[in-house]
């Protein structure tokens, strides 16, 4: 009897991860104190604490169902669940502000260097994040990689991708830094650090985030075109899903 073959994991809810990693924690941050000093105000001495500790519950929360569903460690929502514990710590133990900015810049960084170096690994980190069989047929382009004896130009084409999109999370490194430093200046574990908090997740989305999507976009269109270049193969049939389309 023929073994059945294990299930692929499920594909991540990207609605969910927006509103629990971003969103909620936005609106509690902003808004969470307001809702909690009517009612617990005289009851506890720091609302804001409260406030702080129920906006990192729901991106924590958010990374266990995530795991639980898909029974698979995902590496941007450990890093995230880093970023945010970090947040937590800052503003619980009221460390100086300035170590917010600092801890802002440093996920990013380390990132990016860790993309880079893993270039020179057996598991260079470009093949999770672009070069993977979730977004293109690398099975197919492999086959075709050895069919027209084109792999080390391939290998070379991965490293200038490797390159690019470490340069996206060096960028956000920089921006994240400045932002940080311009809205957050509140002493942490204070109502007025947590609103801060929240402005710069918010500002973080069209200041941070976009342009760095945009080189990682801009890295994919430059590995798909050097594919269809050394392969052949044309783009509904490197990218995943995209043949038998009408």
């Amino acid at each position: 009897m023929q073994a059945n073959k294990p299930s692929a994991p499920k594909k991540e809810n990207t609605f969910l991860n927006l509103v629990f990693n971003l969103l909620l924690p936005i609106l509690i941050l902003n808004k969470g104190q307001s809702f909690i000093e009517p009612y617990l105000g005289t009851r506890i001495a720091d609302p804001a604490l409260l406030v702080l500790l129920i906006a990192l519950a729901f991106p924590i929360g958010y990374f266990v169902y995530d795991y639980k569903e898909r029974k698979k460690y995902n590496f941007f929502s450990i890093l995230g669940l880093i970023s945010v514990l970090l947040t937590g710590g800052i503003g619980i133990l009221e460390i100086p502000t300035k170590w917010f900015a600092i801890k802002e810049a440093a996920i990013p960084l380390l990132l990016g260097l860790a993309v880079l170096i893993s270039l020179k690994t057996r598991y260079p980190l470009i093949r999770t994040l672009l070069y993977n069989p979730e977004i293109i047929e690398t099975e197919k382009v492999q086959a075709q990689l050895e069919r027209t004896q084109q792999q080390a130009q391939f290998d070379s084409l991965l490293s200038r991708c490797t390159v690019l999109l470490a340069s996206s999370f060096f960028l956000s490194a920089v921006l994240n830094y400045l932002l940080a430093r311009s809205i957050v200046v509140s002493p942490s574990g204070s109502d007025a650090f947590n609103t801060e908090v929240g402005k710069m997740m918010a500002w973080s989305w069209p200041v941070i985030a976009v342009p760095s999507m945009l080189i990682m976009v801009l890295t994919l269109i430059l590995l798909i075109k050097g594919i269809k270049r050394m392969t052949g193969l044309g783009l509904e049939e490197v990218l995943k899903g995209s043949a038998g389309r009408t």
